[in-house]
């Protein structure tokens, strides 16, 4: 099965940790979509999208990206970094997705250093995520997916 993973990862590298553990781990294509814009995913049995939070949702180049270069039908499934915990930061990639008539295979986030807008002023929030745990976390969500 053919895994590609679509990440942007903007701040401090935080989805990129998690991306990179499960490459280090799995023998999936990682894509960094600051990088680069001209990808065709039809290839890829499965296909995650990883991404930071802005907003309360994934950064909006990801949901662009999902919205043009997403195949239908495809098996997906989300990975974010964000500064504080919430269960709505998939909703509006799920929407992408279920349009797209994909198939979800679920969905795993973690804290991230996050020092954006007014966390600047206090020196940032979730200091030290994604830590050691939340990176293995990352790994065995991925793996429970086979």
């Amino acid at each position: 099965m053919r895994t590609a993973i679509v990440y942007v990862s903007k701040h401090h590298g935080n989805t990129k940790k998690l991306v990179d553990a499960i490459a280090e781990k799995y023998e999936i294509t990682a894509i960094d979509a600051m990088k680069h814009s001209t990808f065709d995913l039809s290839e890829f049995d499965r296909i995650g999208f990883a991404s930071g939070i802005a907003g309360s949702k994934f950064y909006p180049q990801m949901r662009k990206i999902m919205k043009e270069k997403l195949p239908e039908g495809k098996d997906v499934f989300f990975l974010y970094t964000c500064g504080f915990k919430t269960n709505r930061y998939c909703n509006a990639v799920r929407k992408i997705a279920e349009k797209k008539k994909a198939r979800i295979l679920g969905e795993y986030g973690c804290l991230g250093y996050d020092t954006v807008g007014p966390f600047k002023l206090i020196g940032g929030i979730a200091k030290g995520h994604p830590d050691e745990t939340d990176i293995q976390k990352a790994v065995e969500f991925y793996a429970g997916l086979k």
